[in-house]
């Protein structure tokens, strides 16, 4: 069970949210002016280098500045993966004309889903260059990436699929410009992908006013 800390409280027009950051690591000690103060230090997204629906290389450098929404998929998934990338593109057209909001969802079948492979499917939803990344690479450094990175299999809204060799679940990870993870929800549930785009404001919302 992930432990969630750090509620962060603002106003947002006239009415206050919390908007959580997941997985503290520890908590340091730092002098500042004689005085002893303690801060959290929480769980970071590590770098990847990757290849996206255009054949071009793609690392955490291209999601730089950015809060974005992280998945993990399959092209040949029958039923959970067109839902969740429906979903997505939702996202995307709120966010359309917002260049600090981006997509990032990564094939687990690399074998199968190919650059051509994922060109034709980020056509078929609509995708973005630039906003929203097919991302294709070693199986390893994707299994990696979805299990230590974005903790997918960690307790939350939403189950990890059980596809045979597959590390899939229909879950949505939320991720800030330090690249701590905010939010997660259920792909699946409108209402949680609703939830999921009011969390993005919020967060934009603070960046603008800090």
């Amino acid at each position: 069970m992930p432990v969630l800390a750090f509620l962060f409280l603002y106003s947002f027009g006239t009415n206050h949210f919390a908007l959580r950051t997941f997985y503290p690591l520890r908590v340091d000690s730092t002098q500042v002016e004689g005085k002893w103060q303690r801060d959290t230090v929480f769980h970071r997204i590590g770098n990847f280098r990757l290849v996206n629906q255009s054949g071009q290389p793609t690392t955490q450098r291209n999601l730089e500045g950015s809060v974005y929404v992280a998945s993990f998929f399959f092209t040949t998934c029958p039923q959970v993966c067109p839902r969740l990338n429906s979903q997505l593109q939702r996202v995307q057209e709120k966010f359309r004309k917002e260049p600090r909001v981006k997509l990032a969802s990564f094939s687990v079948d690399p074998q199968h889903d190919s650059v051509a492979v994922l060109a034709n499917y980020a056509e078929q939803y609509g995708a973005i260059a630039g906003k929203w990344y097919f991302l294709t690479g070693a199986k390893d450094n994707i299994n990696r990436l979805a299990l230590q990175d974005y903790k997918i299999a960690e307790a939350g809204p939403a189950p990890i699929s059980s596809s045979p060799g597959l590390v899939h679940s229909q879950r949505l990870v939320l991720v800030d410009r330090d690249k701590h993870i905010r939010g997660v929800y259920d792909g699946l549930d409108p209402k949680d992908v609703d939830r999921l785009m009011t969390e993005i404001r919020i967060l934009l919302y603070t960046y603008d006013h800090d």
